[in-house]
């Protein structure tokens, strides 16, 4: 699993991209977008996202 992106709620800020010690997250068309295979749902970027963009399922 991995943590899941509101693509409604994303602002594409990049503070998710910041925070993730894996290098999980990226951005892709001004939103946030999770690489499934490194995430570890660790929850850095859910602490980070202003927006509540960002969730653990």
């Amino acid at each position: 699993m991995a943590v899941q992106v509101d693509g409604e709620k994303c602002t594409g800020c990049g503070l998710c991209v910041d925070a993730c010690p894996l290098e999980a997250i990226s951005l892709q068309d001004d939103k946030a977008k999770v690489d499934e295979e490194k995430c570890t749902e660790c929850g850095k970027c859910v602490e980070q996202c202003p927006n509540e963009a960002i969730r653990i399922p």
